[in-house]
């Protein structure tokens, strides 16, 4: 029963982050500038989380406290740079060609992890890792070698990899949280300082002309936005780890980009190529190798 509720859970957190490369994408079809949604999406999250979790905060301000340069770090990778690098390409790419590079991201969370000397790699990480960045480059290059020899590449494409490194980043240094605080207390110390790395490029983008307009489209953006993909798709998450392991959720993953795509297929009409099979084939196959472990003789 535990392990159904997980599974539940595991297919609600992955279908909001789904949801969120929609509305993302729904968001630069109606004008809607990407720095002001991730501001504005992620304000909304604060105010709806500190009447339950402000008390939790002074409670464990000396945990904080003490912690300020990974959290700030933590912050600045999660909820300061992936979502901007997200909403950004999504102006400029496919739904599909960004949900795809997701994949990639717990193979590069390996490669992190080894140059920063957070956890040692063994040989099928490697290889992991190798035929993932095979499956970002059939995506990127549409299979098409002048692409390559030009470097003709989409900008979409190229910013959401910013965003796979941002996100990887995040994922790698998480490991070194030696402290302990409730999950909802650490969503809201990282949106906190995830804000101050966030309002900078808010008043760049109002600068340059571009002004978020408020209607009740808008309204419902974002609380779909701060109640599902920031808020739903973390507690549903962390609840299905805490029942059937971080290594089981993880496969759970690959169902975003499934998601994402029969969606966008569906409400942008996106068409699913070779190149993108092709790249997937390759992604999730350098996941399940880099997900095995070599055993003792």
């Amino acid at each position: 029963m535990q392990n159904t509720k997980a599974y539940i859970m595991l297919v609600c957190a992955t279908l909001f982050w789904a949801g969120n490369f929609m509305v993302g994408k729904l968001a630069s079809l109606t004008n809607i500038p990407p720095m002001s949604l991730v501001f504005y999406r992620w304000s909304l999250v604060w105010l709806i989380l500190l009447p339950f979790t402000f008390k939790e905060i002074i409670k464990n301000k000396n945990v904080i406290l003490n912690n300020l340069p990974l959290l700030f770090f933590l912050a600045l990778t999660s909820v300061g740079l992936f979502n901007s690098f997200t909403y950004l390409s999504l102006v400029h790419t496919q739904v599909i060609n960004a949900s795809l590079f997701n994949t990639a991201i717990p193979a590069i969370i390996i490669f992190l992890c080894f140059i920063f000397k957070i956890e040692k790699t063994n040989k099928f990480q490697i290889l992991g890792l190798f035929l993932a960045v095979f499956g970002i480059l059939s995506i990127i290059t549409k299979l098409d070698l002048n692409i390559l020899y030009t470097l003709n590449f989409n900008k979409g494409d190229l910013i959401m990899i910013g965003g796979v490194i941002t996100w990887g980043l995040y994922s790698a240094f998480l490991k070194r949280k030696k402290f302990t605080l409730p999950l909802l207390t650490l969503v809201q110390v990282l949106c906190t300082f995830g804000l101050i790395f966030i309002f900078p490029q808010f008043i760049y983008e109002f600068s340059q002309g571009q002004f978020i307009k408020f209607d009740i489209n808008l309204f419902y953006i974002l609380i779909f936005l701060a109640l599902f993909p920031s808020i739903g798709s973390y507690y549903c998450w962390a609840g299905a780890v805490s029942i059937i392991g971080a290594n089981r959720a993880g496969i759970f993953l690959s169902l975003i980009p499934l998601f994402s795509t029969i969606m966008a297929i569906t409400f942008f009409n996106e068409q699913f190529e070779l190149f993108h099979l092709i790249g997937a084939v390759l992604i999730i196959l350098g996941l399940f190798l880099s997900n095995r472990e070599i055993k003792n003789a």
